[in-house]
């Protein structure tokens, strides 16, 4: 193969890439979702050294292992953070919808002088 023929592999395989990041998003915002109802926490890790562990399983080279697992701590750190963001979503529309004047977590303080 030539040098653009590669380069051309490699920019299909950036974009499937991206496309399963984003779907493999999609799912850990859903897992964020169920844990909100069940008040787990984001963080659990017993379930991230599955998620290691399979990954390495599964790893047929030639990526090492290390390098491979230093790349998934990344995504977990980012998908983490995706679910601490939907749970701040969630408990902020929660908070504004019990709150009779609606203006509970407007991100902004009370004015001086005035209750709520």
């Amino acid at each position: 193969m030539t040098l653009e023929e590669l380069r051309r592999r490699i920019d299909v395989l950036d974009r499937q890439l991206v496309e399963l990041l984003n779907e493999r998003a999609r799912a850990a915002q859903l897992v964020g979702h169920l844990k909100a109802a069940t008040a787990l926490p984001v963080y659990e890790p017993e379930r991230e050294k599955i998620v290691y562990a399979n990954v390495r399983a599964a790893n047929q080279g030639p990526l090492p292992d290390a390098e491979l697992t230093h790349i998934y701590e990344r995504i977990i750190d980012v998908m983490r953070a995706l679910q601490r963001n939907e749970l701040a979503s969630e408990r902020k529309a929660q908070d504004f919808a019990g709150d009779p004047k609606g203006d509970a977590g407007s991100g902004s303080p009370p004015e001086i002088g005035k209750s709520k």
